[in-house]
């Protein structure tokens, strides 16, 4: 069984390698909440997750001749990153099998650590098993993501810097994918203070650890689909499921259009890059998932590597959702002057015109009529309950989109 002397040795190995990353009080969501909220950003550990905690403390304390053999992995992306780290670190071979889907980003961190990449599978339960028959034909060490003491103990010193430095703390609010991160925090967090509350968080998309704590037996998902991939986990862990049913208090879960609304609100009102799995925590306290009023939280960032381009998405429907954005689809007549009158109206209501697109021979449109695909920049509801009046008044026909 872990203990708390463990994770306090763990921490010992991790001194000068890993970060003591920032904890920061978010001022929006105290006032918000009427709350003391803080978050810490393990989205800026070295190899930008929490997760080189427990592959580094998992590989310091291999054995000459397992280091000797090499050591292997599956991840979907944050554990490959930690593992090639600390694998490159102590000058031992990793090889990594990864889903095939795995962000960029994060193949990309994990091959610049020097470690051999395998995409493989569907998600991680896929990759997986690859990697354990990599591992009985090529007799490396396996290091798994979530379920070794070893890396339960490193994942633990999260908590140790938190309690540290917020010593009155109440509840900690964690991400779930595997269990590992939460289990090494619960177990250092009720050690240290045993009644601090321990919630966890899930992807909707990703609910057997959910379902699995609700029922208290294991409860495999049949498919995972959710943007926070770095917590799409289809398999349950007996190990680690426990676990958390010994130390949590209880499990949460937020849809991929929440995580997405936390990954924007960090952005923007933290100037913090957070990958889905990372801003779970957060988005559980904006969506009211968990009990914060009056108390003093502090949400796990857990990760920050996301893929740009699931960045920029999240960019463009938050601002759409957020009346910031506005996409018009507008019939005008096909003829000189129509799409310069068009275009008088957004001025005069100062709205400003960031894409254009003009077609005269879409087969849905009457002969000599004209298209308008138009993206604007817009103050708000307001704003475009006005353009949308000045577009009616005006004899358009058009939909937004």
């Amino acid at each position: 069984m872990i203990s708390l002397n463990d994770i306090k040795q763990a921490k010992e190995k991790l001194e000068g390698v890993a970060i003591n990353t920032p904890i920061t009080k978010s001022p929006i969501l105290s006032k918000d909440f009427n709350s003391e909220i803080y978050l810490k950003q393990d989205c800026l550990q070295l190899t930008g997750s929490f997760k080189l905690r427990g592959a580094f403390n998992r590989i310091a304390n291999l054995d000459e001749e397992k280091k000797k053999n090499g050591v292997v992995a599956a991840s979907a992306g944050n554990h490959a990153q930690g593992l090639a780290f600390a694998a490159n670190h102590f000058g031992i071979e990793a090889t990594i099998f990864m889903p095939e889907a795995t962000p960029l980003t994060k193949v990309s961190g994990v091959r610049y650590h020097g470690a051999n990449v395998v995409l493989t599978g569907e998600n991680f339960d896929e990759a997986y098993s690859a990697a354990m028959k990599f591992k009985d034909e090529q007799g490396c060490e396996f290091i798994h993501p979530f379920a070794d003491d070893d890396v339960i103990a490193g994942q633990g010193t999260v908590a140790l810097e938190v309690l540290e430095e917020l010593k009155d703390l109440k509840h900690l609010i964690v991400p779930i994918g595997g269990g590992g991160l939460i289990s090494g925090i619960a177990i250092a967090a009720k050690a240290i203070n045993p009644d601090i509350k321990v919630t966890g968080v899930v992807a909707s998309g990703a609910r057997a650890m959910k379902e699995s704590y609700k029922s208290q037996m294991p409860i495999n998902s049949k498919s995972v689909k959710t943007i926070a991939d770095g917590i799409a986990v289809k398999n349950v862990t007996p190990k680690m499921l426990d676990i958390i049913i010994d130390y949590v208090d209880d499990i949460v879960e937020v849809s991929d259009n929440e995580i997405a609304n936390a990954i924007l609100f960090l952005l923007e009102k933290h100037k913090v890059v957070v990958e889905g799995a990372g801003a779970v925590a957060v988005a559980a306290i904006m969506h009211e998932k968990v009990e914060v009023e009056d108390s003093k939280v502090c949400a796990i960032v857990s990760g920050g590597n996301i893929d740009v381009t699931m960045l920029s998405q999240i960019i463009e429907k938050g601002l759409v959702k957020s009346n910031r954005k506005m996409n018009l689809l507008i019939t005008l007549s096909d003829k000189p002057g129509s799409l310069t009158h068009l275009t008088t109206i957004f001025r005069d209501c100062g709205a400003n015109i960031v894409q254009i697109d003009y077609d005269r021979d879409s087969v849905q449109l009457e002969y000599g009529e004209a298209l308008i695909t138009i993206a604007l920049e817009t103050k708000g509801d307001n704003h475009q309950r006005e353009i949308r009046e000045n577009l009616k008044q005006n004899g358009y026909k058009f939909k937004q989109i």
